[in-house]
């Protein structure tokens, strides 16, 4: 029985692959890979659940592939199924059937109709690979796929200004939600002494008997698997992304922020409520959390003037709702509750274009007087407070972008001194010096290892917020990006048994990647004479190839799984000594911080508007 676990993956991920090879001109053949990729997998989906319950229901876990393996550490893809997967994966797959049916003919003639299916293949490869995940490894593989879905899905029409904005805070916000991840990746590493998959976590007695020696590192991990979760699930303080998710097709916001993605957050929870079930200040925290998020969500909701909007808050309450419902220990409740919702929003965001004729034709002919609500009964200035406040939604951005945002851009503005030349010049000679006290240090000296692995990873997180700000220079950008790797792998190389081997193998991918990256600005710069930081360009137009070897170099240097870099940065952490709390969080900052810095280089060279005159353009409020 557990074999056939791999199915669930295998088709999806043959599907897209087969949909990659067809001509973008056969619109037939596109959609009907999508169709019958799908179809398939729900068939299988339906005939294991029945086979599976039949037999007892009894949880499944499959060891899939160890894709590295040294003295003290293992990446480990570990498969696992039981009711939560059964869940997800029967709702999954029935919705992504609807929505590739409704959109054969919804996107027909459409200029990026092969580019939309071949997204919703993969981000459904991503989906299975998220649900299916028996460990966080394998699990983290799924997440970063459908962070990258839910850009290229956003960004859809990227031959428009908003699309391509939205597109990147969204994404911005997911990697808040990766650095929760990773951090709890990182400190389970050290709790359990081994990549621990979940059905180990529900074993109370293990649990239990870890704990109850590190309880602060038990709340810290389940802190920060409430942070990816509110991340992902738009909880607050992160809620004002999901409105701004829908500038994409309306198929896209219905299977990924109407129903599927959005409820991950929630998946996540209780894949691992057996860990956090007995912290009772998590519980709280997480009741408090969801509970303002509904009270906050519901009005917001009620003043929007899109309906795509009101369909996002209200999806974003009712979320806020399941989370407490999990918290509280009411799991099939929350289930039925996410299966329910999925639909509900589903439905809705299908059905929305077709809203407006149906509103102007009920306000002619059956115009009912609105009726006496809860608000009346307020005093008149918290009513009116409560509205305006609605309508600026709370001012949710402006608080994100005070609170983060702008602080990171003003400490990479602080840097503008640094030039290619003078890049070269100062930190190539740092470098060198570091590997001086390195290889000082592995011939037996006691001294600088303490601080020069927190102080080197600083470094590298310097150069990524100059990176992050930079609005002149993409090579300088791209330079900063590359060097920033190569201070992680000196300030790890400080601690004790990461060989050199392991080294190699995390910076093979940052050095292909880079190269990539860096002729390819070259080459563009070459084509085009002018291409700052400071406008969206709009290179893909004319050069769409061109654009797709720079994603994926982009991708190379972000760590994405397309690399030994994403196993290779789990490496890194699995090194890093729980007392090593500065370099823990620079290392995962930078990572974080490149990711965004990375697409944000990316769209303002490939997408949005094109700047040449004679290319016609999308005013920017369209």
């Amino acid at each position: 029985m557990t074999p056939i676990l791999q199915l669930f993956i295998f088709i999806p991920l043959l599907g897209f692959i087969i949909s990659l090879l067809i001509p973008s001109k056969n619109e037939t053949a596109i959609s009907r890979t999508a169709f019958l990729t799908v179809g398939l997998t729900l068939f299988f989906v339906l005939g294991f659940v029945g086979y599976w319950l039949f037999n007892g229901h009894p949880v499944l876990n499959l060891k899939e592939i160890a894709l590295f393996i040294s003295k003290e550490y293992e990446f480990l893809v570990d498969l696992c199924f039981d009711k939560i997967t059964v869940v997800y994966l029967l709702v999954g797959a029935f919705l992504t059937f609807l929505v590739t049916i409704y959109s054969r003919y919804y996107l027909h003639r459409e200029r990026g109709y092969k580019r939309f299916f071949n997204t919703i293949l993969f981000f459904y490869l991503g989906y299975n690979i998220t649900i299916l995940s028996g460990n966080f490894e394998t699990l983290f593989i799924g997440w970063e796929v459908l962070g990258i879905c839910s850009f290229l899905l956003i960004a859809f029409y990227r031959d428009r200004y908003l699309p391509v904005k939205n597109a990147i805070k969204v994404f911005s916000v997911y990697r808040i939600g990766d650095v929760g991840l990773i951090l709890a990746m990182w400190a389970s590493h050290h709790l359990w002494h081994e990549n621990i998959t979940f059905l180990k976590l529900s074993n109370y007695e293990l649990v239990h008997e870890h704990l109850a020696e590190h309880s602060y590192i038990g709340v810290f991990i389940s802190l920060m698997i409430l942070l990816a979760a509110a991340a992902k699930s738009a909880q607050l303080p992160f809620s004002s992304w999901l409105p701004r998710a829908m500038e994409g097709p309306t198929p896209s916001s219905a299977i990924f922020y109407g129903s599927l993605s959005v409820h991950l957050g929630v998946f996540l929870l209780m894949r691992t409520y057996t860990f956090w079930e007995h912290q009772i200040s998590v519980r709280i925290l997480i009741v408090l959390l969801g509970l303002c998020t509904a009270l906050i969500a519901s009005p917001i909701a009620r003043v929007q003037s899109s309906v795509k909007s009101q369909i996002a808050y209200a999806s974003i309450a009712q979320i806020g709702i399941i989370f407490i419902e999990v918290a509280l220990g009411f799991e099939k409740f929350a289930l039925f509750h996410f299966a329910g919702n999925a639909f509900l929003r589903t439905y809705q965001l299908l059905v929305s274009p077709s809203v407006v004729s149906y509103k102007i034709r009920e306000q002619f002919y059956n115009f009912i007087p609105r009726h006496h609500t809860i608000e009346d009964s307020l005093p008149k200035k918290i009513e009116y407070s409560i509205y305006l406040l609605s309508l600026k939604e709370f001012n949710l951005d402006s608080f994100m972008n005070y609170i983060l945002w702008k602080p990171l851009k003003n400490i990479g503005r602080k840097l503008d001194f640094l030039t290619v030349n003078r890049l070269l010049l100062l930190f190539i000679p740092a470098y060198l010096l570091g590997l001086i006290f390195l290889f000082i240090n592995g011939n037996g000296s006691e001294h600088p290892h303490e601080y020069l692995p927190g102080a080197f990873a600083l470094i590298g997180l310097l150069m990524i917020l100059k990176s992050f700000s930079e609005r002149k220079s993409p090579l300088m950008s791209w330079l900063l990006l590359i060097m920033n790797h190569f201070w992680i792998a000196l300030a790890i190389s400080f601690n004790e048994k990461f060989e050199l081997t392991e080294i190699a193998f995390y910076l093979s991918g940052i050095i292909v990647s880079g190269l990539v990256g860096y002729w390819g600005i070259l080459k563009l710069k070459s084509y085009e004479q002018n291409i700052d930081l400071n406008q969206f360009h709009g290179h893909s137009f004319e050069h769409p190839k061109f654009a797709m070897v720079f994603l994926l170099a982009c991708l190379g240097l972000a760590g994405f799984p397309i690399t030994p870099t994403f196993i290779g940065l789990d490496l890194v952490f699995s090194h890093i000594h729980e007392n090593q709390v500065v370099l823990a969080y620079a290392t995962a900052s930078s990572y974080i911080l490149a990711g965004i810095s990375l697409i944000r280089l990316y769209s303002r060279l490939f997408l949005g508007p094109h700047v040449k005159t004679y290319h016609e353009t999308a005013y920017k409020s369209s």
